[in-house]
């Protein structure tokens, strides 16, 4: 069995546990500078349209009474640290995604033994470190997940195994792992809008939609996810990458489209404290080829500027000027938790494929 478990608006809950007179009002945690975002939203917020990676000015436009705070990573690493030496009790793996969220695989094979596991670690995180999670518990990895998201704030769902086809069908598509919004409205425009739906597809209707990936998304609606839980917290790379609906042949919205996928790619770098130093682009052709580039900062970074410019210097080498591309993707790697410094300069290392 494997639980899921997502500590509640973590970066706001830090800072209302830290500050009592923070308590019960709106609060956003965000940066100061002009082009700041939110990295997390109170639940007291989010009833006023405050979400996360809301630009901050929109923020305090919908909810003017919002009060802001800076955010403080090295107090986060502290506080995740110590939620998950509890999520390791009677754990035989703890595969950490975020500071903030992990899958557990639970030591006990019994569906009522781990439900209990997740009730215990609930009740150790909110009397022992003062925040409160959500989890969920399923035979399923992405089922989990989802039941998690459901039980969200400071709730917790279980999905039995065997049912988990049932429980999903009438679920909105976009609650499937890598259907995001822009697939979501091309789906829409097909009357496909529940995860029964695309379980019930034929091989036909799926290869038309997604590809040779189609059967994939198939399984994963109908219940079927047979990825295991990796004992390894360790962040690797951090990626964005985007599938266009017609094939981009004009070099100037390729390179706009690099530019917002480095700004994702930049907040969530930053939303979890992290930094790299290898940016590179991948680039899908109309013939689904495949190209990639990547270079070497002297320095680790979270800097959109840097990423960006990085990012951009990539796609120059892969030569796009009036070829077909149906998806880009920005990645960064070489991650690690060091202070930011200043970037200028590219380091001078040879850039490699991927």
């Amino acid at each position: 069995m494997i639980a899921h478990f997502d500590i509640d608006a973590f970066y706001a809950s830090v800072a209302q546990l830290d500050d009592a007179s923070l308590r019960g009002k709106p609060l956003a945690i965000a940066g100061s500078s002009r082009r700041a975002v939110v990295l997390t939203a109170s639940y007291e917020a989010r009833p006023f349209g405050v979400r996360s990676a809301m630009p901050l000015y929109k923020a305090r436009a919908l909810c003017p009474q919002l009060v802001v705070a800076p955010p403080n990573f090295e107090r986060y690493r502290e506080l995740s640290r110590a939620v998950f030496a509890i999520f390791e009790r009677d754990a035989a793996a703890v595969e950490g995604l975020s500071l903030d969220e992990a899958y557990v695989l639970v030591a006990t094979g019994s569906f009522d033994d781990a439900i209990a596991y997740a009730r215990r670690v609930r009740a150790a995180v909110r009397e022992e470190v003062g925040l409160t999670v959500s989890a969920g518990v399923s035979a399923q990895k992405m089922v989990a997940k989802i039941a998690s998201d459901a039980a969200k704030p400071d709730g917790l769902g279980a999905v039995e195994p065997g049912t988990e086809a049932t429980y999903l069908a009438p679920l909105p598509v976009g609650r499937l792992w890598g259907i995001g919004p822009k697939t979501q409205d091309r789906l829409a425009r097909r009357n496909l809008t529940t995860i029964g739906q695309l379980a019930g597809l034929s091989d036909g209707a799926l290869y038309e939609l997604f590809g040779r990936s189609g059967k994939d998304v198939r399984e994963l609606a109908r219940g079927n996810d047979a990825r295991g839980v990796s004992h390894d917290r360790e962040t690797r790379s951090v990626s964005s990458e985007e599938t266009f609906e017609i094939d981009i042949r004009d070099g100037a919205t390729l390179r706009r489209i690099a530019g917002e996928l480095s700004a994702d790619v930049a907040r969530r770098l930053e939303t979890h404290g992290l930094r790299g130093t290898t940016i590179g682009i991948k680039l899908k052709r109309a013939d689904f080829s495949v190209h990639g580039r990547q270079t070497s900062l002297a320095v680790a970074t979270s800097d959109v500027a840097a990423i960006e410019a990085a990012a951009l210097h990539c796609l120059e080498r892969v030569h796009v000027e009036g070829e077909a591309v149906r998806l880009l993707g920005v990645r960064v790697a070489g991650i690690t938790e060091e202070p930011a410094r200043q970037i200028s300069l590219f380091a001078s290392l040879p850039a490699q494929e991927p």
